[in-house]
């Protein structure tokens, strides 16, 4: 992690812990961390200027050390919000270190057919989607958009959808659904978990992982809770979900945690090991982290 950062608007993100732990827990073989973000060098790509934060560098060198810690083999690269709509740093990092990463990333209303394709010789392998409210820091990021998950439908590509806030996968469930694309819905799907089990918000998650198109990350758990790490008031949601679609799980890290500012930054170690315990069996833990992401990144 490197480099400095000039004046800017956006708040600037807390570094993640820069001494992860190997996990206790034994990782399999070829795991997948399916969800995590990179950025720099700054002097290359800086920051969209309506970005809501900025972020020392996170090189794909920082993350390879890491990953060899972790004992995890694969990562998909999520393009992050604050570069907007210009893919060039995926591109390139791909170009890079294409036998490393997958990528998914935030298109344009304008994106070209052409551009898919070249953008998939690379290791792109979709697209993502936001909903929220108007006016929401992120509301200028692609939100939902048919003709664009039709356009990259035709490439093999599925669309990977963020609440912007708790609960509103209940608003847009059945757009989403009607989409013709795979679907991965980011971060735990973004429920509240004060809510407990019951709310709408997540019986409509189990509704729609039951329709087979649609995947779930189990990342970002403080995405949903409050809490600090272990976010013990996730607990009864992932024991739920790992029941009811362990075929439809993925697991993500969410390196380097952006926006954890005033809030405990997680040993990515330690989270390989929260997942452990939410997956006990190891033949669930090895589909989740090994076989499932096969299916959508390969």
């Amino acid at each position: 992690m490197s480099a400095s950062l000039p004046p800017h608007r956006g708040l600037h993100n807390q570094p993640p812990d820069p001494n992860p732990r190997t996990p206790q827990y034994p990782v399999p073989d070829m795991a997948w961390d399916c969800h995590i973000h990179l950025f720099g060098p700054l002097s290359q790509f800086p920051f969209e200027g309506s970005s809501p934060y900025v972020s020392d560098d996170a090189l794909p060198e920082d993350y390879l050390r890491m990953q060899k810690v972790l004992g995890v083999r694969r990562a998909v690269i999520v393009s992050a919000g604050g570069y907007g709509k210009d893919y060039r740093h995926l591109q390139s990092v791909l170009e890079r270190f294409g036998e490393h990463f997958r990528g998914i990333m935030l298109p344009r209303d304008d994106l070209r057919a052409s551009e898919v394709q070249a953008l998939r010789k690379l290791g792109v392998r979709g697209i993502r989607m936001f909903a929220g409210p108007d006016g929401h820091e992120w509301s200028h990021l692609p939100q939902i958009n048919p003709k664009l998950a039709a356009l990259v439908h035709d490439a093999g590509w599925h669309v990977q959808y963020q609440s912007l806030v708790r609960g509103h996968l209940v608003n847009v469930a059945d757009q989403l659904l009607a989409m013709p694309t795979p679907l991965v819905i980011d971060h735990c799907g973004a429920f509240d978990p004060t809510l407990g089990t019951g709310q709408g918000a997540f019986t409509t998650l189990l509704r729609m992982l039951d329709t087979g198109k649609v995947w779930l990350k189990l990342s970002g758990p403080m995405r949903c809770s409050d809490q600090d790490y272990p976010y013990a008031d996730m607990l009864p949601f992932a024991e739920i979900l790992v029941r009811h679609a362990p075929e439809r799980l993925l697991w993500g890290s969410d390196w380097p945690h952006v926006q954890m500012n005033g809030r405990g930054m997680p040993n990515d170690g330690s989270l390989l090991d929260l997942f452990a315990q939410w997956v006990p069996d190891a033949a669930t833990r090895e589909r989740i982290l090994v076989q499932n992401p096969l299916a959508l990144y390969s």
